[in-house]
């Protein structure tokens, strides 16, 4: 199976579901971990050129911890636009390459804009990129792909509808995490949390709701005909 992860910043997708896409590619599915922004904006010293660069690196050293394949659309941060036309053909190429499976993301329900966004961009381009006369610079098409939504930040206003054990996974999603070193720094500075202790912590909370040491949350987009009989998580 192929799975595609696309998140807006590089370390979104080591927050909220890294533990999932190890399981994935521990067994033997093929994973891509797609950011939509470049995360240059995280940063209180660093300017954002070479943060841009700083992270890109730091991205493509956590994805490799899982054999994932890790692109970037290099989208600036705040500058996401769930109405773009040129932001939806970028995510367009990345599904029509990656023909995934299944496509995890953000919640429509997110905290901040870009990942409010980019949940809309995914949703319209993985629609788009099964029409065979919409020509993006990606040849080809991809098929209707069932979508889940990744948990939010601390959870706050997710209800959960499946839940991923990730107990043994937990130390790999920490490492991954890990590789963001210019991310740990900026919640540290910017928001005055220790981010590995916090993700842990989530981690523990879903855990307890579905009584496993350590999981990961997921709501179906359950719209036709996304929506399959089978269970597609790990």
């Amino acid at each position: 199976m192929n799975v595609l992860a696309i998140g807006c910043h590089p370390d979104d997708i080591e927050t909220l579901c890294a533990g999932t896409l190890a399981r994935f590619s521990q067994l033997g599915h093929i994973v891509t971990i797609c950011h939509v922004a470049n995360g240059n904006m995280g940063h209180t010293q660093i300017q954002p050129d070479e943060l841009r660069q700083i992270r890109r690196k730091e991205a493509r050293s956590a994805g490799s911890l899982i054999g994932a394949e890790v692109v970037s659309c290099d989208i600036g941060d705040l500058l996401v636009d769930a109405e773009s036309k040129e932001q939806k053909d970028k995510i367009i190429d990345v599904i029509r390459q990656a023909q995934p499976d299944l496509i995890i993301t953000h919640s429509p329900e997110d905290y901040m804009p870009d990942h409010v966004a980019v949940s809309r961009l995914v949703f319209a381009a993985s629609f788009t990129a099964t029409l065979p006369h919409y020509e993006t610079s990606q040849p080809g098409i991809a098929a209707l792909t069932p979508i889940y939504y990744m948990d939010t930040l601390a959870g706050i206003g997710f209800q959960p509808e499946e839940y991923v054990d990730i107990s043994e996974t937990i130390g790999v999603k920490l490492n991954m995490l890990k590789q963001h070193e210019s991310q740990l720094k900026w919640m540290a500075d910017h928001d005055q949390i220790d981010f590995p202790e916090f993700v842990l912590t989530c981690a523990r909370y879903r855990g307890l709701q579905c009584g496993v040491t350590h999981a990961e949350a997921f709501r179906v987009c359950r719209v036709w005909p996304r929506v399959r009989p089978e269970r597609l998580l790990p």
